[in-house]
């Protein structure tokens, strides 16, 4: 009887021994599958978080996150690349001038037609742009080194050498007009021009640029120097 109650309790704690194994396998297969799960879940996470810069901007530009956010970047790149295209198409600087002039020194004026009394004038020499004119709305004078230009609102250029007057002072000019020059300043003079029925045209000179006036078929120019002439 004594050797069979040994037996049984040896089984016993065999039973639970087995048992006690069992659970401890059990727990930590749990334990290996929650590692799994939160190793799983992370990428996840990072990968949500790389996107929402994506998505922000895709949302700000219309679009959807994933590939639409790829869309506005080619829009981006599409507008300067236009506006870089217009840009360098402009020609208004080569275009070939409605009409050129001998002038009397030996250059030539080309001249642009811009608008109704709107001219310009470039004096060249020898490939060399030595001076721009424009009109606009008035007549444009030049004082080109001893050689006077007037570029009238109908878009006729004039040139001459000589024949001039230095002010102040009241001198007779081509046509019967008569001019009268002050000094105002260094580079600042002023000329009226008057004829039968009294002053017609008032030239003044500032900031070293002649001026000048198309009168009735004379052209007159007043340079900074307060040199005043005319050609019939």
């Amino acid at each position: 009887m004594t050797m069979r109650r040994t037996r049984r309790t040896r089984r016993s704690v065999r039973s639970v021994g087995m048992l006690a194994v069992a659970a401890v396998a059990a727990f930590s297969l749990t334990a290996c599958q929650g590692d799994d799960k939160d190793d799983a879940s992370a990428p996840e996470k990072s990968a949500s978080s790389a996107a929402s810069p994506s998505a922000g901007k895709g949302g700000a530009e219309g679009g959807t996150e994933g590939g639409g956010s790829q869309t506005p970047a080619g829009a981006k790149s599409d507008a300067p690349a236009a506006k870089e295209s217009s840009g360098t198409s402009d020609s208004a600087g080569t275009d070939a001038p409605d009409s050129t002039e001998k002038l009397a020194d030996g250059s030539t004026a080309e001249i642009y037609k811009l608008g109704d009394t709107h001219y310009k004038a470039k004096i060249v020499n020898d490939g060399d742009v030595l001076g721009e004119m424009e009109t606009n709305g008035e007549d444009a004078a030049m004082d080109a080194n001893g050689m006077f230009v007037l570029l009238a609102m109908d878009g006729k250029i004039y040139s001459w050498m000589g024949n001039s007057d230095t002010g102040p002072g009241t001198f007779v000019l081509e046509g019967d007009w008569q001019a009268e020059v002050s000094k105002i300043g260094d580079g600042h003079f002023r000329a009226e021009i008057s004829g039968h029925d009294g002053v017609v045209a008032t030239l003044e000179t500032k900031n070293g640029n002649a001026d000048g006036v198309y009168a009735n078929g004379i052209p007159i120019v007043l340079t900074a120097m307060g040199e005043i002439s005319s050609q019939k």
